[in-house]
């Protein structure tokens, strides 16, 4: 059965101002319900994760701000989020949703957050509306228990997963990989184990050509036992910060090709959502919903 994490706290209330990129979290699962493609027996609701799991990944000194909500009013900024208790509580618990579904991946072959790719969380500070990495504390939590030996993070959104590429900087067990636009933020980008930097108004022919040319050979010369994919929507030529020109059905091509690379290989995969900025938030979730429609299609 298709496993997908959803707890109404990743759609928390925020202050006027921050309230659209947040909006997705509930339409998704609304949208998917409503057109059958899943139902409530689909969905489950992870708990906050242990602190002792985040502290894995993220270093204590930082942890203990977060907790104690006492980030430095530069730190706050950084985040982009007014740093409040259900801010936190959303985090451990998106982080917990994604070792969750590494489980049902590895009995079913693949599972998704309905939140997460919280790729701009690094061990010690937070930025661009991620404070926890909730997949390098999924991929820590596996390797620390023997479940993956050796984990293939695919970092699709159009920003570079620059924390997690300094999360893992020195772990061979973690290959990091990530393809997003040259020209976007952030600005100073670290050093994942293979970035592919695009070009502004990137299209589908370029963008999948690069994919399909790179992932399966990726694949092989890695030899992982498990992916962590983040699929974020941003790439879409209507996104506002984007600076792509990626259509929605090439979107939907992107995510196909990287479950039929997995089903190939018979690698589990967890998907996190990532971004998505598109004015029109029913662009947004048509095109997350897609990912699930796939996952659907493909595994079930």
């Amino acid at each position: 059965m298709l496993k997908i994490a959803f707890d109404p706290i990743y759609a928390h209330p925020l202050p006027e101002g921050h309230r659209f990129p947040m909006i997705k979290y509930e339409l998704i699962p609304e949208q998917l319900l409503h057109e059958g493609t899943i139902t409530p027996d689909n969905i489950f609701a992870p708990v906050p994760v242990e602190e002792e799991i985040i502290l894995l990944t993220h270093q204590s000194d930082y942890w203990n701000k977060l907790k104690n909500l006492s980030l430095t009013p530069q730190e706050e900024r950084r985040t982009g989020f007014p740093l409040s208790q259900q801010l936190v509580q959303r985090e451990i618990t998106i982080a917990q949703g994604t070792i969750d579904c590494c489980y049902f991946a590895l009995k079913h072959g693949i599972a998704l957050n309905v939140a997460g790719g919280t790729h701009h969380a690094f061990t010690n500070k937070g930025e661009g509306f991620c404070l926890l990495n909730d997949i390098a504390i999924a991929a820590n939590y596996l390797l620390s228990k023997g479940v993956a030996l050796k984990i293939l993070i695919v970092d699709l959104d159009v920003h570079q997963g620059n924390g997690t590429a300094e999360i893992f900087q020195n772990n061979p067990a973690v290959f990091t990989f990530s393809m997003h636009g040259k020209g976007n933020w952030p600005y100073k980008k670290e050093r994942s184990d293979l970035d592919i930097e695009l070009p502004d108004n990137t299209d589908d022919k370029l963008y999948l050509a690069i994919l399909r040319e790179t992932l399966p050979l990726l694949i092989e010369k890695e030899k992982p036992d498990f992916i962590f994919y983040l699929s974020g929507v941003d790439i879409l030529e209507t996104d506002k910060l984007g600076k792509l020109s990626v259509s929605k059905a090439g979107c939907k091509e992107r995510d196909r090709f990287v479950f039929e690379q997995c089903i190939y290989h018979k690698l589990p995969v967890v998907v996190s959502m990532g971004g998505g900025y598109s004015p029109r938030v029913a662009d947004i979730v048509d095109a997350h919903c897609n990912t699930f429609r796939l996952a659907k299609d493909l595994y079930f």
